[in-house]
C-alpha cells in the first residue's frame, strides 16, 4: 500500500519555483513521497487533465523521495494534479490531499503574472475602528445635537468605558487619528506591521460605511480649523439648520487640513515600519453624500454642484438609479441611507471612483492597500463587477504594484482571484469559521452553537482545505486571518459557547463564562496557520462583545488584561521570528476527535503545532517522521498553553523511533521546533 500520509506538495516556493512565475517562464514542480515507496509519479494537466508528464526522482533523504519536473508555462492558468502509482495501486494528489480519483475543482493552479505583495504575506495586521480606539484630540469631537442621523440627534459619549447601546450608530466616543498616532509606539511594540482602518472618509455615522465624501478624511477624525455655525434643535427632523456640521464637513480648510494630517500620519507610520490599508466602500455611498445630498448638506454649503436628489439637471444624477417619477432610488439591500452606485449608467462615475483609488495610494498619502467592502456586490451584474475590478487592479497596480487589494467576501472567491482582480480576501471560510467551530462550536456571530462541531478535527481540516483549494497560493498567503472583527462577535465571547446578541441578553452576558485558555489556543492557531494574522483592536487585551454593535466597544486603556496582552506579544514574536510561520507550507498530520496537529515548513525550518480541545489529560504519539526527524533527534517546545497557564520557556523532547510522545492537558496548544542531531 502507498504510504499516503507521506505524500505532500503545494504551490509555495519549496515545491513550485518560482512560486509566482511570469508568463512563459520555466518552472519546477516537485512532490514528496515515502522513500522507495512508489513506482511512478506523473502530473496530469491540459484539458480535463488529459495530458500526463512523468516526473523524475531528483533527491532522497532518510524518509522521503522527491520527484521533480521542469516545464514551460504559457500565459494562461496551468492546472495540474499528481498521479502516483505502485504496482496496481494508483492515487491522486491535489490541493486537498490524497484521493482515489481526480477532483476537478481541487487541482493545483499556477496563474502566470499573479503576484501579491511580499510584505503582506504572513504580515501582522491590526484592525482599528477609529471612533473606539483612542481619543487624541477633543477639539474634533462630534457634539451632542450637531446633526440629525437616522431621525435622531447624534450623541457625544463622555464616558469612554460605556458599552455600546442597541442604537449605537449615532453615538460618538471621540476616537480619532491623533489617538492612533499617539499609540503607534504601542502598536509597534505589539509587533504590528500593517493597520487596516475601518472607513475614515467624511461620513455621518461612527462606522462610516455610508460615505459622504470619498475625497477627504473626516475632520472629526483629523482637524477642524474653521469651526462655527449652530447645533440643531433636538426636536428637528432634518439637517437644514445643521450649520455647524455643514461647516465642519464641507469647509475646504477643514478638509484640506484633515488630508494633510492624514498624509503626515502615514509618513510617521511608515517611518515606524507600519503599512496602512484603507477601507473602500464603493458599492454604495451614504444619503449624506455630496453626489446625492438627500440631507441638503451641500445644498447649503458653498462651492458644490447640485446633488442628484435635488434635480435631474444634477451632474451626478446618472450615478444613481432613480425610480420613475419619484424621489426614491436603489439602496443597497433596500436601505435608502445606503444608495447603491449605478456604475453601468455612468462612465464618469467609474472614472471618479478609479481616480479616488489612485489618489490615496499616490503622494502625498502613499497608502499601502485597499480593503474593499462587499466587493462582490458592486454593480448590477456579475459581468460588470468583474470588468470593474479588472480596471481597478490595472489602475492601482500601475501606480504601485505593492499595494494590496483585499476584498471582503463571503463564499467562494475563486472567480475574482484570477490575477486580474483582487489580490486576496478576508479569510472567513478557511480560517475564522473552521477555527471558531473547532475550538468553540460557535457560529461567528454567536448566533448558533453546534456541539458536534467542537473538537471535530476531521471536519476542521475538511472545511479549511476545501476552502483553501479555491484560493491561489499567492492570495492565500496574504489572506486576512481574523478571530474577530466589526461584523462578528468577539472571539473571547465565543469561548463562553452561548448564543446571544446585545438586544437579547445584554452587554454583561458577553463577558460571562469566557475561557481565556481557549482564546489562547485560537491565538496560537492565528499565528501558525498560513495567511496574515489580523488582530481586531482590543482582542489583545481581552475585550469581549456580541456581534455589532457590541463588538465595537472602546479600547480599555488603563484597564487592559496584561496577561492576555503579554501572551499576544510572545505569540506574535514567534510568528515573526520563524520564517516557516510566515512563508512555509502547511502540512496537516492529525485530525481526530479533540485533536489536530500540523507542520509549517520551509527548507531549513519546521515547526509542529498541536491543538487539543479535550477535557482529560492524554498522551499522544505524534508521527514526527513526517518532519524528517529520526531517533535521538528532538522537538524543542517553544510555546505551551493549557487551561491553567502558558509557558514560553524552551523544553526539549527526544524522539524515539519515528514518533514522539506528548502529554496534553485540557485546552492545550503547543509549538515545537524540529532539531536534528
Amino acid at each position: 500500500m502507498i504510504k499516503r500520509e507521506a505524500i505532500f506538495s503545494d504551490e509555495t516556493n519549496g515545491y513550485v519555483n518560482p512560486s509566482e512565475p511570469g508568463a512563459y517562464d520555466n518552472i519546477s514542480i516537485c512532490i514528496r513521497v515515502a522513500k522507495d515507496d512508489v513506482d511512478r509519479v506523473e502530473i496530469l494537466h491540459g484539458k480535463n487533465y488529459s495530458e500526463a508528464t512523468l516526473l523524475r526522482k531528483y533527491h532522497s533523504d532518510y524518509y522521503f523521495d522527491y520527484y521533480k519536473i521542469f516545464t514551460d508555462i504559457s500565459n494562461v492558468v496551468f492546472r495540474y494534479v499528481f498521479r502516483i502509482s505502485k504496482g496496481k495501486e494508483t492515487v491522486y494528489y491535489d490541493r486537498v490531499g490524497v484521493s482515489d480519483g481526480i477532483r476537478v475543482f481541487q487541482g493545483f493552479e499556477i496563474i502566470p503574472d499573479f503576484k501579491t505583495p511580499d510584505w503582506a504575506k504572513g504580515a501582522i495586521m491590526y484592525q482599528i475602528f477609529v471612533d473606539r480606539f483612542c481619543r487624541g484630540d477633543g477639539s474634533n469631537d462630534v457634539l451632542d445635537d450637531e446633526y440629525i442621523y437616522l431621525g435622531v440627534p447624534c450623541i457625544r459619549t463622555t464616558n469612554w468605558s460605556q458599552y455600546p447601546s442597541n442604537f449605537d450608530v449615532g453615538y460618538f466616543y471621540g476616537g480619532d487619528l491623533q489617538g492612533v498616532m499617539d499609540k503607534l509606539d504601542y502598536l509597534k511594540s505589539l509587533g504590528v506591521e500593517a493597520i487596516y482602518f475601518n472607513p475614515i472618509f467624511v461620513s455621518p455615522s461612527n462606522h462610516k460605511y455610508d460615505a459622504q465624501d470619498y475625497e477627504h478624511i473626516d475632520p472629526h477624525y483629523a482637524k477642524i480649523v474653521n469651526d462655527g455655525g449652530e447645533l440643531v434643535d433636538p426636536e428637528a427632523e432634518d439637517n437644514l439648520k445643521a450649520t455647524k456640521y455643514i461647516i465642519r464637513t464641507t469647509d475646504k480648510e477643514n478638509l484640506e487640513a484633515s488630508d494633510r494630517f492624514f498624509a503626515n500620519f502615514v509618513e510617521i507610520a511608515h517611518q515606524k515600519g507600519i503599512k496602512i490599508i484603507l477601507d473602500g466602500v464603493f458599492n454604495h455611498c451614504g444619503s449624506f453624500h455630496k453626489w446625492l445630498d438627500k440631507e441638503s448638506i451641500y445644498k447649503n454649503a458653498k462651492g458644490y454642484p447640485k446633488g442628484a436628489f435635488h434635480g435631474v439637471d444634477s451632474p451626478y444624477r446618472s450615478y444613481f438609479r432613480f425610480h420613475e417619477d419619484t424621489d426614491s432610488y436603489d439602496g443597497w439591500w433596500g436601505h435608502s441611507t445606503l444608495p447603491k452606485l449605478f456604475y453601468e449608467n455612468s462612465d464618469k462615475l467609474v472614472n471618479e471612483i478609479l481616480a479616488i483609488a489612485r489618489k490615496w495610494i499616490s503622494p502625498p498619502y502613499n497608502v499601502d492597500g485597499w480593503r474593499l467592502d462587499v466587493a462582490a456586490d458592486l454593480g448590477h451584474s456579475e459581468e460588470f463587477n468583474h470588468r470593474f475590478w479588472t480596471k481597478f487592479r490595472k489602475e492601482v497596480k500601475k501606480i504601485n504594484p505593492d499595494v494590496i487589494i483585499l476584498a471582503e467576501h463571503y463564499g467562494d472567491p475563486y472567480m475574482w482571484l484570477n490575477g486580474k482582480q483582487w489580490d486576496t480576501v478576508m479569510n472567513y471560510d478557511a480560517f475564522m469559521e473552521p477555527v471558531s467551530f473547532f475550538l468553540t462550536g460557535m457560529e461567528k456571530h454567536s448566533e448558533a452553537f453546534y456541539a458536534e462541531k467542537r473538537g471535530d478535527g476531521k471536519l476542521f481540516w475538511h472545511t479549511l482545505l476545501y476552502a483553501k483549494a479555491r484560493m491561489p497560493m499567492p492570495a492565500y498567503m496574504c489572506s486576512m486571518n481574523e478571530l474577530s472583527n466589526h461584523d462578528h462577535s468577539r472571539f473571547l465571547t465565543r469561548t463562553n459557547m452561548k448564543v446571544g446578541r446585545l438586544h437579547t441578553v445584554g452587554s454583561k452576558a458577553a463577558n460571562e463564562g469566557v475561557d481565556v485558555s481557549v482564546f489562547r489556543q485560537a491565538v496560537i492557531m492565528q499565528m501558525t496557520l498560513q495567511g496574515a494574522p489580523t488582530i481586531y483592536y482590543g482582542d489583545e487585551v481581552g475585550v469581549c462583545g456580541w456581534t455589532d454593535p457590541d463588538n465595537r466597544r472602546s479600547f480599555p486603556w488603563g484597564r487592559e488584561d496584561w496577561n492576555i496582552l503579554e501572551f499576544h506579544k510572545y505569540a506574535i514574536n514567534l510568528h515573526k521570528r520563524h520564517k516557516s510561520l510566515r512563508y512555509g507550507s502547511l502540512i496537516p498530520i492529525l485530525g481526530e476527535k479533540d485533536l489536530i496537529a500540523y507542520i509549517r515548513a520551509v527548507k531549513d525550518e519546521q515547526i509542529l503545532v498541536v491543538i487539543y480541545t479535550g477535557s482529560e489529560e492524554i498522551e499522544v504519539d505524534i508521527p514526527v517522521w513526517l518532519m524528517g526527524l529520526k531517533n535521538k533527534d528532538s522537538l524543542v517546545r517553544v510555546m505551551l498553553t493549557d487551561e491553567t497557564s502558558y509557558n514560553v520557556g524552551e523544553y526539549a523532547i527526544e524522539v524515539k523511533g519515528i514518533s514522539a510522545k506528548l502529554k496534553l492537558k485540557k485546552n492545550t496548544a503547543a509549538m515545537y521546533l524540529a532539531k536534528s542531531v
